[in-house]
């Protein structure tokens, strides 16, 4: 049997400093205030509309409240510090890879990885070559998820550098854990997370084209059936700008315009929640009513920004990942400080050999795939589930890589039948414009059925407040 890291107590039972204080106000506080307190809980997330839509189940489709867990993940300041340091480098390496294969190409050329994985890859945007962006910053909001497992090490599980998405979540766990538990804020330094909307909106001005003193920022959204709509509206109100859809935009001499009851305002940046085919019709797919005419060759003139970039799902493919401890050290010249989770490129005929071999121990994902979807957790499937996805790798294994299921760490959880282990894992948000920025923490999500490896809302996860203790 695999060890378990547990985040609250060590192999002995004892619980970690970390914990302390948490531990002692758990252990002094009433089962019966700590429902009346998961009530209240539920009624204001209801109240105020934090849904997510989770699909393939008995109510397909349906918008429904993400469960949010009272026991906080908390990281200590020396574990973050080691964590930030990570990300940092992370990102600023997946953006250098990024300006570097939409202008010299010299990781190809230096052999580093092959041409054809990157420029046969279906995410690689070859309208996007030569074209300068503002700071050579693709990736402006980037979500990392982390897993940790063994001994307590950090793994990065994979990269979200298209539209990532969970942040809302983040903040509101927050805002409830401090509505709710005033008195845990009170005991110990948590770093606060609150100030992210500022951040966001710095760093996103910062990128604004033509040097512009003022910049007009928005946040654009397919609309109100998109799965993440709340976390459109609820981060445009919390930055103090407009909320647009496609049609609210249009764009004359290369420059974006929104319409106002005052008659068209210059836009300068767009924080865009709608994927790379669906933003202009004219460049990319023709039937998408969600963007706008011509908002590429303003973006191309360097009238607008966009971010993320388009073209940046290339850095976030789940084939690219396999590489990214080599951009480290091609573009950073440094060896990674994150590991990655090891992975085998089915590609590959050694590494395809190998998971058709041990299918049954594997965690195997669609490398396009995200949300959970197009995954086979090996040691859960089925006998007919196995042989189904054997097959359609056999069919196209290039499409798949494979990981270990990795034993993920677990952090106490209240459940049905009262606190148990549910394992976790964490998505910190890293914001690149000037400089390199984040909150302490991030999203943490649980995976709610015991047992349970997929911690992803759209199948079912919860979420949980993340404290980084500041001493």
């Amino acid at each position: 049997m695999k060890f378990i890291y547990d985040e609250m107590r060590d192999p002995t039972g004892g619980v970690r400093t970390n914990y302390n204080s948490f531990a002692n106000w758990l252990e002094a506080t009433s089962p019966d205030v700590i429902a009346r307190k998961r009530r209240e809980a539920d009624l204001v997330f209801h109240r105020v509309g934090i849904t997510f839509a989770v699909y393939g189940d008995n109510q397909a489709n349906a918008e429904r409240l993400i469960p949010f867990d009272i026991v906080p993940r908390i990281i200590a300041a020396q574990e973050w510090q080691l964590i930030e340091a990570g990300l940092r480098q992370r990102v600023k390496a997946l953006n250098a890879f990024l300006h570097d294969v939409y202008h010299d190409q010299e990781i190809i050329k230096a052999g580093r990885i092959p041409a054809q994985q990157i420029l046969g890859n279906s995410q690689y945007r070859k309208e996007m070559q030569g074209i300068d962006v503002p700071g050579n910053i693709y990736a402006h909001i980037a979500g990392v998820d982390l897993v940790r497992a063994g001994e307590g090490e950090y793994y990065v599980l994979e990269d979200n550098l298209r539209t990532p998405s969970g942040v809302s979540y983040m903040l509101e766990d927050r805002k409830m854990m401090m509505r709710l538990f005033p008195e845990l804020f009170s005991r110990q330094a948590i770093a606060p997370v609150e100030h992210y909307p500022d951040l966001l909106l710095d760093n996103l001005r910062s990128v604004a084209p033509d040097n512009e003193e003022y910049p007009n920022v928005v946040v654009m959204t397919p609309g109100q059936f998109n799965s993440a709509y709340f976390e459109h509206a609820f981060l445009a109100q919390q930055m103090g700008v407009e909320l647009v859809e496609g049609n609210d935009l249009f764009v004359r001499d290369d420059t974006v315009y929104m319409r106002t009851t005052h008659g068209p305002r210059r836009v300068h940046v767009i924080y865009r929640r709608i994927d790379d085919d669906f933003i202009d019709p004219l460049a990319f797919r023709k039937d998408s009513v969600l963007g706008v005419p011509g908002l590429f060759s303003a973006y191309r003139a360097g009238r607008v920004t966009l971010a993320n970039a388009v073209g940046t799902g290339i850095a976030d493919d789940k084939a690219m990942y396999i590489h990214v401890p080599e951009m480290i050290r091609f573009y950073c010249g440094e060896e990674p400080i994150l590991s990655n989770v090891p992975t085998y490129d089915l590609g590959k005929t050694k590494d395809l050999k190998y998971a058709l071999d041990h299918l049954a121990e594997l965690v195997v994902k669609e490398v396009h795939g995200s949300g959970g979807y197009g995954m086979l957790v090996g040691p859960a499937a089925t006998q007919d589930e196995l042989r189904l996805f054997r097959e359609k790798i056999v069919a196209e294994p290039s499409r798949y890589i494979a990981q270990p299921t990795l034993a993920l760490s677990t952090c106490p959880t209240f459940v049905e039948s009262g606190i148990a282990p549910r394992h976790i894992d964490l998505r910190p948000f890293v914001l690149s414009g000037k400089e390199i920025t984040m909150v302490p923490g991030g999203l943490t999500r649980v995976a709610l059925k015991e047992g349970s490896l997929v911690v992803n809302s759209s199948q079912g996860g919860g979420t949980k407040d993340t404290w980084v203790l500041e001493n």
